[in-house]
């Protein structure tokens, strides 16, 4: 493997990548450090998901350069990285829809292996670390569960807790709310807030369209529109209204309480005054 500097989460280096003619991401430049989580923010479209796949390594840009943990693309071998790498998405959840016997603590166990299913012996070591992902998680009880008989809340705990089977450098969250009631989604995002205040936990990259899930452990946001960064950089000074309604087209008001972002929608009438 090829290392660049080992503090180094992501490093995206004037990527751009087109599809059918139309740029998807055009010139985006991004470092993440170890210490930081991000927020990802954009309306659908604006490039958020092929950022995701270009660092994962599932899609390869047209230009620029992209290196994850201290490895570039290219000159790294990828799927050993990728083992390094939590993706939690809710096409994760769909993988699982095809196996509805297996139980909460099976789906949990099966991030060690990155499968979908059991199919290696499990060593007492491992069912103890996913016995204790699931109480840190608060989805105990349901350990012997199987996937149907779980809340949306319960599956979205199960999978993130999968996802940390493998200890991994860098979690990846793509709209882990996505679904959820405001009771499941508060809950969830308490147990997020309580992992990225860990001071041994994963990078968190947060992907949502929603400001208000930004947890007070999220220190940094980046803001994209039509596959170009709007804004970078420390949490309170990306999440302005000027900037959010430039990404999101729409007039906003920006409130912090208990160091999370709140937005209102300001008269709808500005939409058509404003231009938006």
């Amino acid at each position: 493997m090829s290392h660049v500097n080992s503090s180094s989460i992501i490093s995206l280096d004037e990527i751009s990548w087109k599809r059918n003619g139309k740029k998807i991401l055009n010139n985006v430049s991004w470092n993440v450090r170890k210490g930081e989580h991000w927020a990802l923010l954009g309306l659908n479209g604006s490039g958020k998901t092929t950022i995701l796949q270009m660092i994962t390594g599932y899609l390869w840009p047209n230009g620029g350069q992209v290196s994850v943990l201290g490895n570039l693309y290219g000159k790294t071998n990828i799927p050993e990285l990728r083992k390094s790498i939590g993706w939690v998405s809710t096409s994760l959840d769909d993988k699982f829809q095809f196996r509805p016997s297996e139980t909460a603590l099976e789906i949990v166990l099966s991030g060690r292996f990155a499968s979908i299913g059991l199919y290696q012996e499990i060593t007492q070591q491992e069912l103890e670390k996913a016995k204790d992902l699931m109480l840190e998680f608060n989805i105990s009880h349901v350990q012997n569960q199987n996937l149907t008989s779980l809340s949306q809340g319960e599956k979205r705990k199960a999978m993130i807790a999968r996802s940390l089977m493998a200890s991994p450098r860098l979690l990846i969250l793509d709209e882990p709310c996505n679904g959820l009631d405001i009771y499941s989604q508060e809950e969830l995002l308490r147990s997020i807030e309580k992992m990225a205040a860990h001071p041994d936990g994963p990078t968190i990259i947060y992907v949502t369209h929603h400001i208000e899930e930004i947890v007070p452990s999220i220190t940094h946001a980046m803001l994209l529109k039509e596959g170009n960064v709007i804004s970078q950089g420390i949490k309170r000074e990306t999440l302005t209204d000027s900037l959010l309604e430039e990404t999101f087209r729409v007039p906003i008001t920006v409130d912090w309480e208990n160091g999370r972002p709140w937005v209102r929608v300001k008269d709808v009438s500005q939409f058509t005054e404003a231009g938006y």
